[in-house]
């Protein structure tokens, strides 16, 4: 029997053609386990930095795609590679924050300007050459930070003492003076965060003086506060943490609790390690607050939920007489 012959160009057309008919080499990428990307802002000592967090399977290359600009494609922010006996072994969870200049060394307005709002890809490489990847919606919505109630018992003490300036020139925080309950023990409370820190200090500030200096975070002067982010409705609190720690040692209490709790109580035994001073003992304090980055809208139209978001923060002390 005498075979037809195909001409060279249909051959070569068939054979090329055939891998994507009867064998499809597309593969659903797998999803990181977490991806997080968020602001925190350190209410106290003024100054804003930006974090991440991501959990998977192992990779050995992560890169991080900020959302597409004016051109129509994302910068990639942050490109990891793991190397020589590290690459064979893979990474799984990465944590990352970037430095936290103050605010007379870096700007807000230039520092939000770097990250814009929306939504970041996470996108890497498994140890089994498999995509990985996540995706996190970073807002601009900064929550009010924590404030200071009321610390500790038995004297009027509904008035932050705030700050002083000292021989130096420096702001310094002016500690709470405290006096424990029956038990030794000291009760911090704080305000419920409901505002956004925009519209929280968002009043136009008086005039300065001749010779003033603006200085932020000082509690006498509220209409001088900076106004950080964009202003919006702040999405649900997640929860609120509470760190207590012994200054110059490792002794440091920390815990979360639900934004439904606004106070907390630092046991007595834990204010007895610290060393006396001037027949008073002096315990620093933390009190974070983290809302949630809201649903989002990605480009394919996808849903992603919210999960945790940014953070804001006020330190604090007290003194306590022994």
């Amino acid at each position: 029997m005498k075979l037809k012959q195909l001409p060279i160009a249909a051959v070569t057309s068939a054979l090329v053609a055939a891998p994507t008919l009867g064998i499809a080499s597309d593969h659903d990428e797998l999803e990181l386990s977490e991806a997080q990307l968020y602001f925190e802002l350190n209410d106290t000592d003024g100054d804003l930095g930006i974090h991440g967090k991501a959990d998977g399977d192992a990779w050995k290359r992560m890169v991080i795609e900020s959302p597409e600009g004016a051109r129509g494609r994302g910068r990639k922010v942050l490109r990891i590679n793991a190397q020589s006996g590290l690459r064979r072994q893979g990474l799984t969870e990465l944590f990352f924050e970037s430095s936290e200049p103050t605010f007379d060394e870096l700007d807000p307005e230039v520092f939000f300007n770097r990250f814009p709002e929306g939504i970041y890809e996470w996108e890497g490489r498994t140890l089994d050459h498999e995509e990985i990847e996540g995706e996190v919606y970073l807002s601009q919505i900064i929550p009010a930070a924590p404030v200071v109630a009321s610390v500790g018992a038995g004297v009027p003490n509904d008035k932050n003492p705030g700050f002083e300036v000292n021989e130096d020139d420096e702001v310094e925080k002016v500690c709470w003076e405290a006096t424990a309950d029956g038990n030794g023990d000291v009760v911090v409370t704080w305000d419920e965060v409901m505002m956004s820190h925009y519209d929280m200090w968002d009043v136009s500030p008086q005039p300065l003086l001749e010779g003033e200096e603006l200085r932020y975070g000082v509690p006498d002067q509220p209409d001088r506060k900076i106004p950080l982010g964009v202003s919006g409705t702040l999405q649900d609190v997640l929860y609120y943490e509470f760190v207590a720690e012994i200054d110059d040692t490792d002794y440091k209490s920390a815990t979360i609790v639900p934004p439904d709790v606004n106070s907390w109580t630092i046991p007595g035994e834990f204010i007895e390690w610290a060393e006396p001073d001037g027949g008073v003992r002096e315990i620093k304090f933390e009190i974070i607050v983290r809302v949630g980055t809201g649903d989002a809208t990605d480009d394919d139209g996808e849903i992603l939920e919210s999960r945790p978001g940014n953070q804001s923060a006020v330190e604090d002390c007290f003194e306590i007489k022994i």
